[in-house]
């Protein structure tokens, strides 16, 4: 199983986005996606980034991740 986070786009250097996710700063690379702009939200796998997402989907998937944290099943 794979697992992407939402990130928000704060910077852009060359082909590599700094991307803001829960307030940690992440490098994800940007080989795999097209036309990504600062204030795009990116999902990020592996250190690269594999999908735009618009801000409504990204607010959705980080509440769920929120869900999950807060049961912290083990």
């Amino acid at each position: 199983m794979c697992l992407s986070i939402p990130g928000k786009v704060i910077a852009i250097e060359g082909n590599i986005a700094k991307t803001s996710i829960g307030g940690t700063i992440i490098d994800a690379g940007l080989q795999l996606v097209d036309n990504v702009k600062v204030g795009d939200y990116i999902l990020v796998h592996t250190g690269f980034a594999i999908q735009k997402i618009d801000e409504q989907e990204a607010i959705e998937q980080l509440h769920i991740l929120d869900e999950l944290k807060s049961n912290e099943i083990y």
